[in-house]
């Protein structure tokens, strides 16, 4: 039996390897750093499932309902309603692999999250992501043990291997000898958002530079909503990077001000009552943006009301990250926050199956599209990385398994036009023209402006080509998107447009980057 080619060893790779070596499938697990470096650890509050363990009357339909909502109902239903549907399935199967999640005397303590009216988000302190990757590295140690799961770290993505418009495999590079390897198989993608496209402007790794999306969009794999990226509301710059201050920090009551005539003003609690501070992120972002370019000066998070017990037992990490990197503890003193990019709610458009338009091959995690749509809810990202590698790895076990011998990589010289990085002189104007583009306010002439100075740029490698096509789509959904939806807030198109409740589709063809609408598909469930 041929083995599975996973790229990518955070929260979805390990989840579908773990998924395939469990039915006895082996697989690759090929990866720029190992799991331990991955963004997944970054993650800081919490996973939601309808668990209900507070009491108030909570439902996977109800997770449904505030998930599309939160999206501005621009996610797939089907994949959303499968996603809320085995939530609980999946954190109850993290606690038996031994994730620690605060607990009461009964059971789970499930905490606040933006957009949502219930409890549902279950947390280990504000490091969920760092203790259920331990836990998901620890289970897949037994299957790599038994030489199910062959892990491949510090090896790099170059293309797909394509054979008559479908994936029949990957090439890889050892990136300490340098030597290139050709895998045939089936592929699924695991590689996360593309923060490398920011540099210095996202919470996330600039590892996960968004060089796989390019270049398998360049190899015909149709993207999804590349439009939509999201800003987070509460972060804080630190050297080479935005530090996230979690969402948890306002779902323990943390509240934001500005001053207005020398006077604080919570204006979220103000100006959107129904959520307040726990608004979606999008709606929280932007209003920052307004009440800051209205009223001048910095948004605090003021979070000195919280009690004792909160900050050691909920947001002890937190404090001390604030503490080390601000010098400013947050319990006696608010913090100067700012948005920054966070989450990349476009990417790889695949069905709620995880098929991307390329037989052979799959995608989960970050790099897909499916389930947040115009704007994701805190607490959904782990569980879609989670859930979306599993399901993936399921519908591969169904239907993508390849008879073949199953051999050691052959690594040789094979000399790859996508050996050569983007260059820094590349990187930063194309960052610096995407961010004119693509900000938490938009208009058609700042986004005209930046495709025709991206269309000036000269690159001088195939992975700036790709790189190019990719910033191209990202642009050119957002132009042709003529409305407000979620993260993508238009000024000059500033209301929801009905007839625009689609998908957007772009795909790279005979050199040109093409934009198009796709009708979302009916709930079947």
């Amino acid at each position: 039996m041929q083995r599975i080619h996973i790229i990518g060893a955070g929260l979805a790779g390990l989840s579908a390897a773990v998924t395939l070596g469990a039915a006895g499938i082996p697989c690759h697990l090929i990866s720029l750093q190992p799991s331990e470096r991955a963004q997944s650890v970054l993650a800081e509050g919490g996973i939601n499932a309808a668990l209900d363990t507070m009491g108030e009357g909570d439902t996977p339909e109800q997770h449904f309902q505030d998930t599309m909502r939160g999206g501005v109902y621009l996610a797939d239903p089907n994949a959303v309603a499968n996603l809320t549907g085995g939530a609980p399935e999946i954190v109850r199967r993290l606690e038996s692999l031994g994730v620690p999640f605060n607990r009461g005397e009964h059971d789970l303590i499930l905490r606040n999250f933006g957009g949502q009216k219930r409890k549902r988000t279950a947390y280990v302190k504000s490091s969920t992501g760092k203790i259920i990757m331990t836990a998901l590295i620890d289970e897949a140690r037994k299957y790599e043990a038994a030489g199910l799961i062959r892990r491949l770290p510090h090896h790099a993505f170059l293309r797909l291997m394509k054979e008559n418009g479908q994936c029949t495999g990957v090439r890889i590079r050892d990136c300490y000898s340098g030597m290139t390897a050709d895998l045939p198989g089936t592929v699924l993608l695991c590689s996360g958002g593309m923060n490398g496209l920011f540099p210095g402007m996202t919470t996330g790794t600039t590892q996960n530079s968004g060089d796989v999306t390019a270049a398998v969009f360049a190899q015909g794999a149709a993207l999804g909503n590349p439009e939509m990226l999201q800003y987070h509301p509460t972060t804080v710059g630190i050297p080479g990077k935005r530090m996230l201050v979690t969402e948890a920090a306002r779902g323990e009551g943390g509240r934001l001000y500005i001053l207005r005539g020398g006077e604080k003003w919570y204006f979220m609690e103000e100006l959107h009552p129904e959520l307040g501070n726990l608004s979606p992120r999008d709606v929280v972002a932007r209003t920052m943006y307004f009440v800051r370019r209205e009223h001048g000066g910095s948004v605090y998070l003021d979070m000195t009301a919280l009690p004792e017990d909160t900050w050691q037992k909920k947001l002890s990490d937190l404090r001390e990250e604030i503490e080390h990197y601000l010098a400013i503890d947050p319990k006696t003193e608010p913090i100067p926050v700012q948005e920054g990019i966070h989450y990349f709610m476009g990417g790889l458009d695949t069905d709620a199956e995880h098929r991307t338009n390329l037989p052979g091959l799959y995608a989960a995690g970050e790099c897909t599209c499916q389930y947040h749509g115009a704007n994701r809810l805190g607490g959904n990202s782990m569980l879609g990385a989670l859930y979306g590698g599993r399901r993936a790895a399921q519908t591969i076990l169904r239907e993508g398994l390849q008879e073949a011998p199953d051999q050691q990589p052959e690594f040789r010289e094979m000399p790859d036009a996508l050996d050569a990085p983007a260059s820094p002189g590349f990187i930063r104007p194309v960052s610096d023209i995407l961010l004119s583009g693509l900000g938490i306010v938009r208009n058609e002439q700042a986004l005209d402006a930046a495709l025709g100075a991206l269309a000036r740029l000269h690159p001088e490698n195939a992975r700036e080509e790709n790189r190019l096509a990719l910033a191209q789509a990202m642009l050119l959904g957002a132009r042709e998107r003529r409305e407000s939806r979620g993260a993508h807030y238009r000024e000059d198109y500033p209301q929801q447009d009905d007839s625009l409740r689609k998908t957007t589709i772009a795909v790279f063809a005979d050199g040109q980057v093409h934009v198009t609408f796709r009708p979302l598909p009916e709930r079947r469930m």
